[in-house]
């Protein structure tokens, strides 16, 4: 796993902190652990399947699936990350 440089640096943990944990531990078929470990992580990966159909073909509402899936990965990132600054 790639180092965390502002956990090294400033001794605080970054938005993304546990991110790539939380995709290997996916990977490996541990949805629970997973999400625990990062909870942004399900519906950042919605948000990508849904950019990517909306691209690739008509999605009816598309805009504005995309605009709340966006909406509520950066609110569980910013709850993930201030729950992490409060612990």
């Amino acid at each position: 796993m790639l180092p965390c440089l502002s956990q090294q640096i400033l001794g605080i943990s970054c938005p993304g902190c546990g991110l790539q944990r939380a995709v290997a531990l996916l990977l490996r078929g541990e949805l629970i652990e997973s999400f625990l470990m990062y909870p942004a992580l399900l519906p950042l990966m919605a948000l990508f399947a849904a950019i990517v159909a909306d691209r690739l073909a008509w999605v009816r509402n598309g805009t504005q699936l995309i605009t709340w899936l966006a909406g509520i990965t950066v609110a569980a990132i910013l709850v993930n990350f201030l729950l992490k600054l409060n612990l």
